[in-house]
């Protein structure tokens, strides 16, 4: 999503290419379902946990303007991940317990 990205867009994705050491896969793509009659529903994925042969990956992001503080953006970074991290704990403890 280019809200996800920045702009303009083609020298966005560029950049995050460079920066970045892995793809984003589902992170910042768009998630949703449709149902009979023409309902549907979607959001941007904008905190990912993939589970792919035992391992996790976390994704996460913060929205980044003009005047955001980086060091603040970076703390919002870790707490979203924080999250997700508590999320496989608590599925460890329901489910690999026994």
């Amino acid at each position: 999503a280019g809200t996800v990205s920045g702009a303009p867009k083609v020298r966005a994705m560029q950049i995050v290419s460079e920066l970045e050491a892995h793809r984003r896969g589902s992170y910042a793509g768009a998630i949703g379902y449709v149902l009979p009659g023409g309902i549907m529903d979607t959001c941007i994925a904008i905190r990912t946990l993939v589970l792919q042969d035992g391992i996790a990956r976390l994704q996460a992001g913060a929205g980044i303007v003009a005047d955001s503080d980086p060091a603040a953006e970076h703390h919002e970074c870790l707490a979203k991940l924080a999250a997700l991290e508590a999320a496989i704990d608590l599925a460890e403890e329901e489910f690999c317990s026994w």
